[in-house]
């Protein structure tokens, strides 16, 4: 299919491959190589969106990811949805479906447009001003407009149908960036035998020389070169190519986040991923980014056929498609004038070329004046015309001497403000920049990482030494691992080099606030709201760009950085490296979610736990509750109970008789080493040294902070191995704490820390018939109360398997906790209610559990603590090694906002009604009747009905609390306040006779 904007040769498109495509619901065709773009150019489609604020015409302005205004929204259905492509880098496939964003009911009347008309009274900040009033207005009227106004582009209505996956790799050298200087720095790298990926953001590599004509480097056409040296690269196995990959953030010590496209050009991808992230961590690293070409500001610069220079150059040489048919030229650099040369040639008229500069000269001047090209020094845009593209340009004098106006008649204007080096993924190493004044631009300085830029990323714009600056880059990178650089190479390149000449930021004519001339194209931002906000008072770069929205959009200010900085340096009477810049956050472009998600979604976002037991469990009727992400029985119910009737049964059979209770989910950590009690006692705030092999003691982990982490019963099964437990939700808290510390604080001590939750299963056992319902299936060992007291541990079998028997209890009766293989858990669990049946053996669940415990005053990590709470204000500073030298959060246990009188402290609660239960959460007054706010004094951290005392009970956590025993206090509730009583949080057997029994 020929149109009269594609040429019929040249570029890198494959015309043998036609591809159809939709936008907007009509049909159109292009080629293999093709992206959305330059297939909507080649079929003379310019309008593609409408800006966010105003709902302006917009049209295609740049050629890559530093697009502002081409956001299309790509799927053939709405399971493969996705907004906010940037039509620049969408490559077109068979049957590609893609929409405009932005408008209703369609992209040439956009009924939106209408705000248009109320522009004027939408200035910067607007809505700081006018949202404050009146005070309900807020709420019932702007939020509910501004939520329905806010988001770019719409979200699918049905769940992602992509898959997604996430790897790791490590490189010598991670070269970004396959432009010139890019391939010569992997080359350079590649061959001193280190291992190197170069990856690259385009479906094909060679960044600028794709669309190079006329250069040769070597003897060989550049496109003809950069094929060769990437063949080459190609076939070392030492390198890594990636293509359609964007590097989109740069994390502490080399840690390169990178976006692989693996599908989206496909029509189908099969079994492949949409998109894989690779999380890369390199030695070293070559940045190789490339430049950002900047517009020019002038009034009404933002009609659709308003493009950058360069681009228009690359739709004419790498795409072979034609932008317009007659272009006007406004530059402040010499690349405007070789890139319309190059229009010219392929049959663009170009009447004018309008620079900026006073007195321009150099190659490429020359060669437009030579072309018959009109070349006016000291002449600038006064403004466009033209409703849905631009139709004239009205060129005027900027030599106050010669005031002239030139109306040209066009369909295309091409812009050059110069070149900004991408430093974005330089500035997110926290690397520091400074300001170039002779190239108007922020050039790398100081690395913080074992990184260096090369080629157009740091201000070397020729094509010669870009190439040898990144050969050198590389073997650099090399050198600091070790490598042999003994490797000479010098590029012979026949190129005449383009100046990049200076940034004009602010407009030379049209400065009446009527003649809006536009700086942030996507989100409406003009130089009259600049100049608002500087006068308004904000004054630094941050501010202004708050304050305007400058650079907030989706491709963080790429095109209008620069521009804007300028402007205000400009309004202030300061340098533009005064004016600073303003932050390069990850990611550089947007990412999808799903690629950040991976494979966690649906049944593995959360991935459901199920202990050894669950499936017997299930059998029996137990409803489950979620525990992180443990299924975990709640209680065991039989026909016809409530929960509270099978609580309450649980309770009567665990403390009359004997229950049984999974207990696999708590987290087990081994610790082995001759370092092993050494390591305990740094990590724990009890001493170790003493404990004999065979003995149990309750542990309490602090942070640094000196506020507790978690707790659990740890046993000593040798002098150099312990068996700890940790919390359900805690296992994996606690080992990430033990490694960090083990790794950098202490890597001296010999000590090996092996994660067992899933390893061991845990069967708890308790009450009165508890070692009767065990002793007949024990061998090896006497479980009398002599031979294995309370807190003591045994290695012996049970049902012919290995076990780890603690005698230990969460419920204050005689209990023993078996520890065996998850594989054989549920043959030892049927084992074990096989011979408990003489003794009525009764399954419970986890509220029972926590009635139990609580009618003992057992604390719970996360329950009764909320991160602010020291072993002493729960009642356990007996487990605090006074005489201790050291272990985390020591020091911080001594400050004084710790030991404080008035800190809150756990007790326990006993309504006066004997009737009510507390809510759990509910807040502890000491006068109901005072008038609000009250003063607080606590919170109920734990609410149960106690079938064993018959009547409700507490534990709570009271400002001063110990010293409150005796007193009463009330909860206020919705049915009015509740009076309780202080008492200890013991509330059965305080003694512990049970318990030793």
């Amino acid at each position: 299919m020929r149109t009269r904007f594609r040429l019929a040769t040249g570029g890198r498109v494959d015309r043998s491959k036609p591809v159809r495509f939709t936008f907007d619901g009509k049909p159109y065709q292009g080629f293999v190589g093709d992206t959305l773009a330059s297939a909507l150019i080649a079929n003379g489609v310019h309008l593609v969106g409408r800006s966010f604020k105003y709902h302006r015409p917009r049209g295609i302005m740049t050629a890559s990811a530093e697009e502002p205004n081409a956001l299309v929204g790509v799927g053939r259905d709405e399971a493969h949805y996705t907004p906010n492509l940037r039509a620049t880098q969408v490559e077109i496939y068979e049957g590609l479906v893609a929409e405009s964003q932005n408008r209703w009911p369609a992209l040439a009347f956009d009924v939106g447009a209408v705000i248009e008309v109320l522009s004027a009274f939408l200035p910067a900040g607007f809505y700081y001003k006018t949202f404050m009033w009146p005070k309900a207005g807020w709420k019932h009227v702007y939020e509910p407009l501004i939520r329905r106004a806010a988001g770019l582009g719409r979200a699918p209505t049905t769940a992602d149908s992509d898959r997604y996956t996430q790897v790791y790799a490590h490189c010598d050298v991670l070269v970004v960036g396959a432009g010139p200087a890019g391939i010569a720095a992997a080359i350079a790298a590649a061959q001193t035998g280190v291992r190197v990926i170069l990856c690259d953001e385009q479906a094909e590599m060679g960044g600028s020389l794709l669309a190079e004509t006329v250069a040769k480097i070597d003897g060989r056409a550049a496109a003809d070169w950069c094929r060769a040296m990437l063949d080459e690269l190609a076939s070392l196995p030492n390198v890594t190519l990636m293509a359609r990959t964007t590097a989109f953030g740069w994390y502490p010590h080399n840690f390169i986040g990178l976006n692989e496209r693996v599908t989206d050009h496909l029509t189908e991808g099969g079994k492949l991923p949409r998109e894989r992230l690779w999380q890369v961590r390199a030695q070293e690293i070559v940045l190789a980014t490339g430049a950002i070409e900047l517009p020019i500001v002038f009034p009404q610069n933002d009609r659709p056929g308003v493009m950058m220079a360069e681009a228009a150059r690359t739709y004419v040489n790498r795409f072979g498609v034609l932008p317009g048919a007659r272009a006007v030229v406004v530059t402040a650099s010499d690349s405007a004038y070789r890139a319309a040369v190059d229009l010219q040639v392929a049959g663009v008229v170009i009447p004018a070329i309008a620079d900026l500069r006073s007195s321009p000269s150099g190659y490429w001047v020359e060669r437009a004046r030579e072309k018959g090209i009109d070349v006016m020094p000291q002449t600038s845009l006064a403004t466009t015309t033209g409703r849905l593209r631009v139709s004239s340009a009205t060129l005027v004098s900027t030599d106050t001497g010669k005031p002239e106006r030139r109306k040209v008649n066009c369909d295309l204007v091409l812009m050059s403000g110069g070149f900004a080096p991408s430093v974005h993924l330089f500035s997110q190493s926290r690397g520091q920049l400074k300001y170039d004044d002779g190239l108007q631009a922020y050039l790398p300085d100081v690395s913080m990482e074992r990184e260096r830029s090369v080629g157009a990323c740091r201000g070397v714009y020729d094509l010669a030494a870009a190439l040898n600056d990144g050969f050198s880059g590389g073997l650099a990178a090399a050198a600091q691992l070790g490598a042999d650089v003994s490797i000479a190479k010098s590029f012979l390149v026949e190129a005449r080099s383009v100046a990049s000449g200076g940034l004009i930021g602010a407009p030379t004519t049209g400065r009446k606030r009527k003649a809006r001339a536009w700086v942030d194209f996507q989100n409406d931002v003009t130089t009259n709201d600049i100049t608002l906000a500087v006068r308004e008072g904000f004054r630094g770069i941050e501010h202004v760009k708050r304050y305007t929205t400058i650079g907030m959009a989706t491709d963080q200010g790429k095109t209008s950085n620069m521009n804007a900085l300028q402007i205000v340096a400009g309004l202030r009477s300061i340098s533009a490296s005064q004016a600073g810049l303003t932050a390069f956050r990850p990611p550089y472009t947007p990412m999808t979610f799903g690629i950040f998600a991976g494979q966690s979604r649906g049944a593995l976002f959360e991935p459901e736990r199920r202990a050894p037991i669950h499936s017997w469990a299930e059998q029996t009727g137990a409803v489950f509750e979620d525990v992180g992400q443990w299924k975990r029985a709640h209680y065991f119910p039989k026909p016809g109970e409530t929960m509270h009737d099978a609580v309450a049964r649980e309770c009567r059979a665990t403390r009359q008789s004997v229950g049984i209770f999974d207990a696999s989910t708590l987290g087990k950590i081994e610790i082995v080493g001759k370092d092993a009690a050494t390591f305990m006692n740094r990590m724990y705030t009890n001493g170790w040294d003493k404990l004999e092999p065979g003995r149990l003691r309750y542990g309490v982990m602090l942070r640094e902070d000196g506020f507790i982490l978690d707790d659990g019963v740890i046993g000593r099964l040798a002098p150099d191995r312990f068996h700890v437990t940790t919390t359900t939700g805690g296992a994996a808290r606690v080992l990430n704490m033990m490694e960090d510390y083990l790794q950098t604080e202490w890597p001296d001590l010999e000590v090996w820390l092996t994660s067992t939750t899933e390893q061991w299963a845990v069967i708890a056992v308790q009450g009165p018939n508890a070692r009767k319902s065990l002793a007949p299936l024990v061998k090896g060992i006497d479980v009398s109360a002599e031979a294995m007291p309370h807190m003591s541990v045994r290695e012996a079998w049970i049902c012919g398997v290995p076990t780890r028997l603690f005698r230990v209890s969460f419920t204050g009766e005689l209990g023993f906790e078996v520890n065996v293989p998850s594989g054989c858990a549920l043959a030892v669990w049927e084992s074990i209610m096989a011979e408990g049946q003489n003794y009525g053996i009764t399954p419970y669940g986890t509220e029972t559990m926590h009635v139990l415990r609580a009618e003992k005053g057992y604390i719970i990590v996360g329950q009764e603590t909320d991160g602010t709470i020291t072993p002493d204000d729960v009642g356990l500073s007996w487990a605090v090694g006074k005489a201790k030298r050291d272990f985390v959060g020591k020091r911080s246990l001594a400050r004084a906002a710790l030991t404080q009188d008035d800190r809150k402290q756990l007790v326990g609660l006993l309504t006066v009604d004997a009737r009510t239960l507390l809510e759990e959460g509910a807040q502890v007054v000491a006068d109901p009747n005072e008038r609000i706010p009250m003063t607080m004094l606590g919170h109920v951290t734990s609410s149960y009905w106690s079938e064993t005392l018959g009547r409700p009970i507490a534990l709570a956590l009271i400002r001063a609390g110990r010293s409150r025993a005796g007193t009463r206090l009330s909860v206020p509730t919705h049915a009015g306040a509740v009076e309780v009583d202080v008492v200890q949080p013991i509330f059965y057997d305080p003694k512990g006779v049970r318990l030793n029994a």
